[in-house]
């Protein structure tokens, strides 16, 4: 992937999980990136450390690296007990990336927001990005995360600043200390034989360079399409997206062009030639199959009518990111529970699964966290994990795929493969030190 123009980059958050990755992939591809952060963690770039709340900091790191592209990436991680902070980085910290932005006369802003912005509690199937947040949050961390996406997509084309907010589900990867961290956690407590709910609930996670790679397409695409552009964009609608093959791998439907040889005494005509096209695994196939949209489908034609194309600008849009393959909620957890024993020689997994119901875990939950205010420490199991362990959370991602040219390049099973040797190495060298 070659960027559309020879942007300058400035990663803010780029000493962060998510950040380091999008740096990575920026140098991967021999682009000019500096990093604007708290703490410096790597040396292979240049580093600016401020506060991301003052707009006369972020301006300072803009001069001095020449940005034409902010990715802002920084955020407080998920989970801790403090509002105000999750505000003065979130939307403090958004306000001043945005103020210095148009001061230096900066393009492209990307933002990396979050797919829980619009969880409300309950079950989410197959939505898209014309769910707005919820009325109330779920908790500080969503509401800062919801409000600073408000901003970026508000200041979009004002002061000659283009800006995309991207929303990551369920993020994981090498380099996590959150996600698996708490997994881990469970794991050493020899808790891996409960379960709260019945694990039919589907949920979306996004590898991390799937996400870093997103965040490249958006900026690469951060500027208005021609009036061609977007006419081909609508030509591409009319037929359907292929299947994401990335852990399950391609698959074929067997036609009179492409299918195996059966059982039979003379070839039938033309035999050769389709079954070397099912042998073939770079074959075609027949021409593409038409999209079938109805009226409340978001790319159909009266929507976009309705909505004068916008959705097909990357410029003012949020787009959800996932990999694109929902699984039920307790399987990863199991993967790597599984992947711990195989390593550290235990059979914690051996024991049979214990589900409780979501009412009895909410109980326990509100019991456990009333124990941790009790004796003033911070609660593992809560209301909002239990909430979260049980409902649906899959996002349609089809616009990122048309608009972005989104595709998931890594695939669960080979993800959650490198996040565990990771984690592993990680865990064993921290041990020996």
């Amino acid at each position: 992937m070659v960027a559309s123009s020879r942007d300058v980059y400035l990663v803010i958050g780029g000493s962060g999980f998510l950040g380091r990755h999008i740096v990575e992939a920026l140098l991967a591809r021999k682009d000019t990136v500096s990093v604007f952060d708290i703490v410096q963690r790597h040396h292979d770039v240049p580093f600016y450390s401020g506060d991301i709340s003052e707009e006369g900091q972020v301006s300072d790191a803009l001069r001095k690296s020449g940005a034409t592209c902010i990715i802002h990436t920084a955020s407080p991680p998920h989970g801790m007990d403090d509002p105000a902070l999750y505000w003065k980085v979130n939307v403090d910290g958004t306000k001043a990336v945005i103020a210095a932005a148009v001061a230096n006369g900066v393009s492209k802003l990307v933002y990396t927001s979050s797919a829980g912005v619009v969880f409300n509690g309950h079950s989410l199937i197959n939505i898209d990005e014309r769910l707005p947040p919820p009325p109330k949050a779920m908790d500080a961390y969503n509401e800062s995360k919801a409000k600073a996406e408000e901003m970026v997509l508000e200041a979009n084309s004002k002061g000659g600043l283009y800006t995309v907010a991207l929303r990551p589900s369920g993020l994981f990867g090498p380099g996590d200390r959150q996600v698996f961290a708490g997994l881990f956690e469970v794991y050493q407590n020899n808790q891996t034989h409960f379960q709260i709910g019945d694990n039919t609930n589907l949920f979306d996670w996004t590898y991390v360079e799937n996400a870093a790679y997103a965040h490249l397409l958006a900026a690469d695409r951060l500027r208005p399409l021609s009036t061609e552009e977007v006419a081909e964009l609508k030509e591409q609608l009319r037929y359907a997206l292929p299947y994401i093959t990335c852990t399950t791998g391609a698959r074929k439907m067997p036609t009179s062009e492409c299918r195996p040889l059966g059982p039979c005494v003379t070839p039938p005509p033309n035999a050769e030639t389709f079954t070397a096209h099912w042998n073939d695994p770079n074959y075609a196939g027949n021409a593409p199959k038409p999209a079938v949209r109805g009226r409340f489908d978001p790319l159909s034609a009266t929507a976009l009518e309705r909505d004068d194309d916008a959705p097909l600008q990357v410029a003012g849009q949020v787009f959800f990111i996932t990999n694109g393959e929902p699984m039920y909620f307790w399987d990863v957890p199991r993967i790597a529970w599984r992947f711990f024993d195989e390593h550290f020689g235990t059979d914690k997994t051996k024991r049979s699964i214990i589900t409780l119901p979501k009412e009895v875990g909410m109980v326990l939950a509100s019991g456990a966290e009333w124990w941790a205010w009790l004796v003033g420490k911070k609660p593992g199991f809560t209301r909002f994990r239990v909430t979260f362990s049980c409902v649906w959370r899959c996002h349609n991602i089809e616009k990122a795929r048309r608009v972005l040219g989104y595709e998931p390049q890594v695939g669960m099973e080979e993800g959650l493969r490198k996040t565990l040797e990771w984690w592993v190495a990680d865990k064993q060298k921290s041990q020996k030190a």
